[in-house]
């Protein structure tokens, strides 16, 4: 079978029934309410989009020429990405493409070294940002600018020309390297032609390579903190790279905050090794996710080096229009598993306000307040305002109507002498409090979730946030609560968050249950991953889930995207992702007539219950490691298709050949 290096999140959060006052009430007053929130058919999509107003917020309708119209997708399988008549979609930038100027071309047999690695793209694209250049009057341009795109992790049976699962392998420092340079961001100049087609410019100043050996400041509050001490540096300022980049955002002062997730698995154990306390509610273990790293590179030997892990699961900034800059690892904002990070202005405070969410079963959303106003006359006195500020984790509470799918909630600050973080409690500092997020969150009775991944705020009404809950198939019945009302939830679901009061800095919210995906909502989907408002107003879901087209997924077709239109109260299928692949990131041009998506491990097999097409006809089961690094392309051959020498995630542009708006 197939090892995927990016395994399901099995969960560490031993705190997950201690959320609510009273599990076994609750889950009789759910059962009984039930009729409201897990009905089928039609039902289920009038109550997830129409019903269920929140109590705090005041509605603003979106303009009139916002409203989605163009021919929605039929849910479907194939090697292709599909988008509606009268769209394009092109292939921009895959793993491999040169990034800085002079960087050799992908030679398609994997003969590049980790040093050639480092100046080409990496792989498993995720999240992307458009950047856009200005003109002289400040205004924003839509044919030419910057793309930051995070570049998650790998698959060893495309990337590698050995069987790294096969422990008689050798696998030496230099592959430990080159695993390395496939993660990190790209930092990429693209302009439009005369023809509205996009190419890269592979010669432009700005183009840059940010790995897994660049080095990183670590700023805020945790900066310098015992636990961030390691014999390379001592003072625990200066990190070497960033991993396992997931989700990202952007700052109004022109800035990438990009987000590391599953950091825990490049970790290993040279020897006998048990985790303690902190390192196990990390998830860290001997054998981490098999990318055995540990063996050839000490950095992440947990023997060795058993301080290395608290280095990483932060948000990184980076500056994109500044090449030389260094990036800078922002400990205000919390240690976790961050899947993306959304982040908006106060309109009354002017205060930055950071969401994100800690992607993995019983895990917690956050929300991050910073202390200083953002100065929009001076854009460098923004430059370390994500430095100093409080963090906050969701309590999601019922509003005494047991099933009706609404609630309210209270955001709960994590500070350092506050009741249940103090050092009678296990806390030492802030620093260390935020190097131990998961259990400060935990002491204070946060809300375990069905993973929270990414957060969107619309831009048409402050205070309304949406955050996808993409699944979690280990929640038992008893531990089902207003906010996660269903025990085995493997088709995932989305809440929406009103602040009181449309108070972005305040500490209560409404909630509701926007949409629960799975059979009987309006488009067949499962697993909401990926998550973006356009400046329209429309919300972009991505899915990230088991597209088998097998019971309980029958019908679901590949991963893909669709559209909410929160005015119309509608979703519909605008973009099917190839086989095996997951759709994820999404960014326009500030004209909305581009759109960036990007495609992440495409031909990935033996995740799940399998994908379309994944079964060798000359075996009768799934490809093998082995039998893909024998014939790489024998599953899938996107992008390239006929010239491929193996499947490669990349960035898809997609336009309208009239050259309208994108989804109108």
């Amino acid at each position: 079978m197939l090892r995927k290096l990016e395994p399901e999140d099995i969960g560490v959060n031993t705190a997950k029934e201690l959320s609510l006052t009273d599990i076994v009430e609750r889950a009789i007053k759910v059962n009984r309410g039930r009729r409201n929130v897990l009905k089928s058919g039609a039902g289920l999509a009038a109550l997830s989009i129409f019903g269920l107003p929140a109590h705090g917020s005041v509605a603003a309708s979106a303009p009139a020429n916002t409203e989605v119209a163009f021919a929605a997708l039929a849910a479907s399988s194939g090697s292709k990405v599909l988008v509606p008549h009268g769209y394009v979609a092109e292939i921009l930038y895959r793993w491999g493409d040169p990034c800085v100027a002079g960087s050799p071309e992908f030679a398609g047999d994997l003969s590049e070294t980790s040093a050639v690695a480092e100046q080409q793209s990496g792989d498993n694209h995720d999240a992307i940002n458009f950047f856009p250049f200005r003109n002289a009057d400040g205004s924003e341009r839509s044919d030419v600018g910057l793309l930051c795109i995070n570049h998650e992790y790998l698959n060893p049976e495309y990337y590698y020309d050995k069987l790294v699962s096969d422990p008689g392998v050798v696998f030496t420092l230099e592959d430990a390297r080159k695993g390395q340079a496939a993660h990190g961001v790209s930092i990429i100049e693209v302009m439009r032609n005369s023809n509205g087609k996009w190419n890269v410019n592979r010669n432009s100043t700005f183009n840059r390579r940010i790995h897994g050996n660049t080095q990183i400041d670590i700023t805020g509050p945790a900066r310098g903190n015992a636990l961030l001490q390691t014999a390379a540096d001592p003072t625990g300022t200066r990190v070497l790279g960033t991993l396992n980049n997931c989700g990202a955002g952007q700052t109004p002062w022109g800035t990438y905050i990009t987000c590391e997730e599953n950091f825990n698995g490049y970790f290993g154990a040279n020897g006998a090794f048990t985790p303690d306390a902190l390192q196990a509610r990390y998830g860290l273990n001997a054998n981490g996710f098999g990318y055995r790293w540990h063996e050839s590179d000490p950095r992440f030997d947990l023997n060795a080096n058993p301080n290395e892990p608290n280095r990483h699961g932060w948000v990184v900034e980076i500056d994109p229009f500044r090449p030389a800059s260094t990036p800078k690892k922002r400990t205000a904002l919390g240690r976790f598993k961050h899947e993306n990070a959304e982040l908006v202005i106060d309109p009354t405070t002017k205060k930055v306000v950071v969401y994100m969410g800690c992607d993995e079963r019983f895990e917690y959303v956050y929300k991050f307040v910073s202390d200083a106003a953002y100065d929009e006359s001076n854009m460098a006195a923004n430059a370390d305002i994500l430095d100093t500020g409080t963090l906050y984790v969701a309590q999601f509470n019922d509003d005494g109507n047991a099933g009706d799918g609404v609630g309210v909630g209270v955001w709960i600050p994590l500070v350092f002498g506050n009741p249940n973080l103090t050092v009678g409690d296990g806390f030492l500092n802030q620093g260390d409090l935020l190097i131990r997020t998961r259990q400060a969150a935990s002491a204070v009775g946060a809300t375990p979730m069905d993973r929270p991944e990414w957060v969107a705020a619309n831009p048409l009404k402050p205070g309304e946030v949406f955050v996808t809950l993409t699944n979690n198939s280990n929640r038992t019945l008893a531990q089902v609560d207003e906010a996660n009302p269903r025990a085995n939830n493997i088709y995932g679901h989305i809440i929406r968050i009103n602040e009181m009061n449309e108070d972005a800095t305040g500490t209560t919210f409404d909630w509701n249950i926007f949409l629960l995906a799975g059979d009987g909502t309006q488009e067949l989907f499962n697993s909401p991953d990926g998550l973006q408002f356009d400046r329209l107003g429309r919300l972009w879901v991505q899915t990230d889930g088991n597209f088998n087209n097998v019971a309980p997924f029958a019908g679901h077709g590949n991963n893909q995207m669709l559209v909410a239109d929160l005015e119309a109260g509608t979703v519909q299928r605008f973009f099917v992702g190839p086989d095996g692949c997951e759709v994820t990131g999404v960014t326009w041009t500030p004209d909305m007539r581009t759109m960036f998506v990007d495609i992440q491990h495409p031909g990935e097999v033996g995740s799940g219950a399998g994908h379309p097409n994944s079964i060798n006809p000359a075996t009768g089961v799934k490809y093998t490691e082995a039998e893909l690094i024998a014939d790489p392309t024998a599953f899938s051959s996107w992008p390239d298709g006929a010239s491929a020498s193996r499947p490669r995630s990349g960035t898809v542009v997609v336009r309208r050949t009239d050259g309208g708006i994108i989804g109108t």
